[in-house]
C-alpha cells in the first residue's frame, strides 16, 4: 500500500508537499522525504509527534535514542508507518531543527494500491517557496490573560519577598546550607 501525505509548513502562507511513501516504510523514511522535499540538507535533528484529531501534541518519536538507557527508547527508524498511521489516525507532527523550530503538520490524506514502476517515496505535488526564517512560535499559556487581569499593576517588591518583612533565612536552614 501506498500513503499519500500532505505536509504543510506552519507559517502564515500555503506552504506544503505532497508525498507518497510506502505504508511499510519507517518514520525515518518519511523524515527523509520531508526534509527532502523541502530543501533543508538533513544535518538538523528531528522529531515526529503523536497528536488527536486537533493536533494536539502528544508523545515525541525521535530521530535518535535521547535516553537515559541505550535502546531502551524506539526511534522514528523503529517504527513502520502503518503501525501509527491509519484511516482512523491520519494525523502526526513533524519538527526540524530544534533551533528554528520548522515545524510541520503532516496528515494522511489518502491509502492507494502501489503502482508498479514508481519509486517511492516520491514528492507528487509542491506549493510554496520556503521562507529564510521559521515562524516565530508563542509559547504562552492558554491562561495567560488571565495572569495579566489577576497582576494587571504588575509585581512590586513584597510578591518577591519570599521570606516576609524581617528578611530572616533562619528558619530555612540557611546556614547549614550556604555556610
Amino acid at each position: 500500500m501506498v500513503y499519500k501525505f500532505r505536509v504543510i509548513l506552519d507559517a502564515e502562507e500555503d506552504i506544503f508537499r505532497d508525498i507518497a511513501i510506502l505504508a511499510d516504510d519507517t518514520l525515518e523514511d518519511l523524515h527523509n522525504a520531508i526534509f527532502n522535499s523541502f530543501g533543508f540538507d538533513g544535518m538538523e535533528v528531528a522529531s515526529f509527534y503523536t497528536c488527536d484529531e486537533t493536533w494536539n501534541q502528544e508523545d515525541e518519536i525521535s530521530l535518535f535514542d535521547t535516553g537515559d538507557v541505550i535502546g531502551e527508547q524506539k526511534t522514528m527508524g523503529s517504527y513502520q508507518l502503518s503501525d501509527l498511521l491509519d484511516a482512523e489516525n491520519t494525523k502526526i507532527i513533524y519538527v526540524y531543527d530544534f533551533i528554528n523550530m520548522w515545524t510541520f503538520l503532516v496528515e494522511l490524506a489518502a491509502v492507494e494500491e502501489q503502482v508498479a514502476g514508481n519509486l517511492y517515496p516520491e514528492t507528487l505535488f509542491s506549493h510554496g517557496e520556503m521562507p529564510d526564517e521559521a515562524m516565530e512560535k508563542s509559547f504562552e499559556a492558554d491562561n495567560a490573560d488571565d495572569y495579566a487581569n489577576d497582576y494587571e499593576d504588575g509585581l512590586d517588591e513584597d510578591d518577591l519577598d519570599m521570606f516576609g518583612d524581617d528578611d530572616s533565612f533562619e528558619e530555612y536552614g540557611s546556614d547549614e546550607i550556604w555556610n
